[in-house]
């Protein structure tokens, strides 16, 4: 089984359209839709750079919409 504890890989964090973060290996082409989001280290140091900035959960496209309705009843 494999242990987080063993792993030397160097992550990236990569982000999509919808503002929703991830991290992927660096050494491997970004996966389709997701671009760098300037951050690499190890797997802690990435998932604790998306905490820090990933602070809405909500898709941006869903914040769009309900600031738009919101607006609407303004």
């Amino acid at each position: 089984m494999f242990s987080d504890e063993n792993d030397t890989t160097t992550y990236r964090v990569v982000v999509n359209h919808e503002e929703q973060y991830s991290i992927w290996p660096a050494d491997r082409e970004n996966p389709l839709g997701w671009n760098d989001a300037g951050k690499s280290g190890s797997k802690e140091e990435c998932l604790a750079h998306i905490e820090q900035v990933w602070t809405d959960m909500r898709p941006l496209s869903l914040r769009k919409r309900m600031e738009q309705d919101a607006a609407a009843r303004s």
